[in-house]
């Protein structure tokens, strides 16, 4: 079952990704939390987008359904053409790992494992082949030339950071989920992953789905959502830091 977007929240192009009705629930009765609310949206493909809004506002839910980490109550996500409440857990378990990549906070890289390792780990989970031309292109853009054979804990948190991203593109997935990539990072280093980030759309066609609280972050993007109370309610293209600002106040307030 392919989704067909009517909304606002529609992107432009062959979609990458996309939820109809999505709906979430917590608990039941008196502690029951709808943490969606019949979302409806989709992310165009070599589009870079920013899903904001304040804390408990649905954003990062939002994002864990559409990567297949969690299940929706009602309502699907979509990764491309494919309805993921149709898949079993071992079909999930096989499109995450051949059509999504992921950039946590956290980095989340196997410390026994180098940062060449750690680049390449989802196609060698998968058993598959590797564009070493490729691989050398996104290498080189992170800057980790020289860095290869070091694992997490000799490398500064941006290092660290760089590697998860590297990783994340090294299978060429169909989209990437980030969540608050650069929140445990300075400014500065923040800054330098943001840049590769936007390059990766720009330069490698990469689709880039990232959750974020940080209006900076978020004027790296071609696109931002911003949720309250488990619904989108403000889209905005070409972003810039004042804009989002003042999106931000008023989702607060909506």
């Amino acid at each position: 079952m392919a989704i067909t977007e009517t909304t606002n929240q529609v992107a432009t192009g062959p979609m990458a990704a996309g939820t109809r009705g999505a709906t979430k629930i917590y608990g039941d009765g008196d502690t029951q939390v709808v943490a969606l609310n019949e979302v409806d949206c989709s992310f165009a493909a070599g589009q870079f987008t920013a899903i904001m809004g304040p804390s408990g506002s649905g954003k990062s839910t939002l994002m864990h359904c559409l990567a297949g980490l969690d299940r929706l109550s009602s309502g699907d996500a979509y990764i491309g053409s494919t309805a993921l409440s149709q898949l079993s857990e071992k079909d999930l378990t096989i499109l995450r790992r051949t059509k999504i990549g992921f950039v946590f906070q956290a980095f989340n890289l196997v410390p026994t494992l180098t940062a060449l390792e750690n680049i390449t780990l989802p196609a060698d989970l998968g058993k598959g082949s590797i564009d070493q031309a490729y691989l050398d292109q996104v290498i080189k853009a992170v800057g980790l030339e020289h860095r290869l054979g070091h694992r997490p804990s000799e490398l500064s948190g941006g290092q660290q950071q760089r590697v998860a991203v590297a990783r994340a593109l090294s299978s060429r997935p169909d989209v990437i989920f980030a969540d608050e990539p650069t929140g445990n990072l300075d400014s500065q280093t923040g800054g330098e992953i943001l840049d590769f980030m936007r390059r990766a759309v720009t330069d490698f066609g990469q689709t880039i789905v990232m959750v974020t609280h940080d209006p900076v972050a978020a004027s790296y993007t071609d696109r931002a959502l911003f949720l309250n109370d488990g619904r989108i309610v403000n889209e905005m293209h070409e972003p810039d830091t004042d804009s989002i600002l003042a999106a931000v106040r008023a989702a607060a307030q909506s």
